[in-house]
């Protein structure tokens, strides 16, 4: 063997090793979240109901905030889950950010808005209000603000202008809560007057039924790419999450369902409006602003408070939704790169931070870099095949039994009923989803890497269906 020959296959050798090394660390860590999301799942499910700590009288004013961007096609049913929740006292702003179609409109005729000319304290700067929109609905506010458009950034800004109580929630508009989700994402605050932030569950609503509040009906999704999402949706928000809520190191509050202490939004100054992900950015500003001033806080995870979002039903959809993603995820970390081995600032740097340096950000350039590596060493014959092949099956097998445990978990704990079918489904689909689809959102991800650049003003476009929810 020559020299030449003989280093490079030194060097396939070593990042075949760390590669190998990269996927045990990944699977370490997948095993422990789910374990331990899962435990405290079923703790809690055995327990009194949560809330049965908690006087019933006890809670907080909130202002449900909804941007909306050309979402004729299911902001009615989505303000419509809102204004039936469980809750004592809270408003609903819809927040139309320049829609070129009927929003505004459906939701006037619809709720029978009255224009009102009250005055609106600019304290986050966005692009111009033009008009104001009130009613009382069964007895809660609810607010149309019409303005020029600026980005989801910009109207949540705006509704956060124009809301009236001390916390609020940011939803997406085509989403719907369930009945008690707000009662669940308050406790967290009721409990410890330290909180400033709590992040919801956000699961698929393709493929159930809403009636009053409630699942009537629940099955996995009939369309292969959803389906594999409700996987995927369970993985992450059952196991990561509660995880990193141990410890205080939640670095993401998904943009779809999370409740935030208006005052210190303020303070660190609302929503970034330069920003892709503006909800892991604020998230981490928080976490930034709170350490670097030493004030008490925690940022918390209420795995009972859900919300039903839709979820892209085609390829394309889940490619353009997952590039944007990853470029918020890629600006988050960037802007805040003083958090890296950062010590002062606890376990939400050493740990969360490290995490998602290298398993989310990174995830895509380290795992394809090490499949074609690995490729290469094979074809030259420099690579134990059969070993690697058994190696990458019982990692696949590994990553299914964890989505397969996360996904029943949250099944069993909610009451929920599945047929035969889609079990079956539910085991073919994670095995599919842990490969072919995984690959497929690496390259996606390494594409919105190598193709970044700000898109901050630009709102999402995906194809909308009539959230079926009553």
């Amino acid at each position: 063997m020559t020299p030449l020959a003989a280093s490079v296959q030194a060097f396939l050798w070593a990042v075949g090793v760390f590669f190998i090394i990269y996927l045990i660390g990944y699977a370490t860590f997948l095993f422990l979240s789910v374990t331990v999301g899962a435990s405290i799942l079923n703790r809690r499910s055995r327990e009194a109901h949560y809330l049965s700590h908690i006087a019933p009288d006890c809670y907080v004013p909130v202002s449900i905030i909804v941007p909306a961007h050309n979402e004729g096609v299911t902001i009615v049913s989505s303000v419509r889950s809102l204004l039936a929740l469980d809750y004592r006292l809270y408003e609903v702003v819809v927040v139309d950010d320049g829609s070129t179609d009927d929003t505004a409109r459906k939701v006037i005729d619809t709720f029978c808005l009255e224009r009102t000319d009250r005055p609106v304290q600019i304290r986050l700067a966005t692009q111009p209000i033009e008009s104001l929109w009130t009613a009382e609905v069964s007895g809660v506010h609810l607010t149309l603000v019409r303005k020029a458009n600026g980005g989801k950034s910009d109207a949540l800004n705006a509704g956060i202008n124009v809301s009236r109580f001390p916390y609020f929630i940011c939803i997406d508009a085509d989403s719907a809560l369930q009945r008690d989700s707000l009662r669940e994402i308050v406790t967290p605050v009721i409990e410890d007057d330290t909180v400033v932030a709590v992040g919801g569950l956000v699961r698929p609503a393709n493929g159930i039924a809403l009636r009053d509040g409630w699942v009537q009906s629940y099955s996995l999704p009939k369309k292969i790419i959803p389906a594999m999402q409700v996987l995927e949706y369970d993985r992450s928000f059952l196991s990561a999450r509660i995880l990193l809520d141990q410890f205080n190191g939640n670095l993401i509050i998904s943009g779809a369902f999370g409740l935030f202490r208006k005052d210190l939004v303020l303070a660190v100054g609302g929503y970034d409006p330069q920003t892709v992900g503006e909800d892991m950015e604020l998230v981490t500003r928080l976490h930034v602003f709170c350490r670097g001033n030493d004030i008490p806080y925690r940022i918390r995870y209420a795995p009972d408070a859900i919300c039903w979002s839709q979820a892209p039903e085609t390829l394309g959809d889940l490619m353009r939704q997952r590039r944007r993603w990853h470029t918020g995820l890629f600006e988050s970390m960037v802007k805040h790169t003083r958090l890296f081995a950062n010590f002062r600032f606890g376990p939400v740097a050493v740990l969360s931070y490290t995490y998602f340096l290298v398993y989310e950000l990174l995830s895509p350039v380290i795992e394809l870099f090490g499949i074609v590596t690995m490729i290469v060493a094979a074809i030259f014959n420099f690579i134990n095949v059969p070993f690697m092949l058994m190696f990458f099956g019982i990692y696949a097998v590994f990553g299914a039994v964890m989505s397969l445990t996360a996904f029943f978990s949250r099944v069993q704990t909610r009451d929920l009923r599945l047929t035969a079918l889609d079990i079956v489904r539910a085991v073919l689909l994670s095995l599919f989803e842990v490969t072919v689809l995984r690959f497929i959102l690496a390259v996606t991800r390494m594409a919105a890497l190598i193709g970044y650049r700000k898109r901050g003003r630009r709102w999402e476009t995906v194809q909308r269906h009539t959230l079926d929810a009553e």
